[in-house]
């Protein structure tokens, strides 16, 4: 009888010893997964925003199309202001964020706003 229970414990003992080293590959696993998804997440973001200014800069180009080149610090904030309008802050908000006046930034939004408009209005006439 004690025999018995000494190879039912060592068995015990074996079972347990060999699952420990499958959990412990198992957490690596995770580890190095939620490590690549990670990694992956922080590039989409990046790629977003990569694909955010392109687009800026694309409407900017058409806009500014037969007009000397801008600075490359009004490109930039024209680009901020643009991004954030898309997003939705009034204009009072950008000009807080921008340190700008709301004049300013209504100047620099006129011809987008416009722009938008008209498409909308063209698209609709068709």
């Amino acid at each position: 009888m004690m025999e018995w229970a000494l190879v039912i414990l060592f068995g015990a003992a074996v079972l347990l010893f060999i699952l420990s080293f499958i959990k412990k590959d198992s957490v690596k696993v995770d580890s190095q997964l939620e490590q690549i998804a990670s990694t992956f997440g922080d590039e989409m973001n990046v790629l977003q925003e990569k694909i955010r200014n392109i687009e800026i800069d694309a409407e900017i180009t058409v806009q500014e199309a037969g007009i000397l080149a801008m600075s490359s610090e009004k490109r930039s904030l024209l680009r901020e202001v643009l991004d954030l309008h898309k997003r939705g802050y009034s204009f009072e908000s950008i000009a807080l964020k921008t340190k700008q006046t709301e004049n300013e930034i209504e100047h620099l939004l006129t011809p987008y706003i416009k722009t938008k408009n008209e498409r909308s209005k063209v698209t609709n006439d068709i």
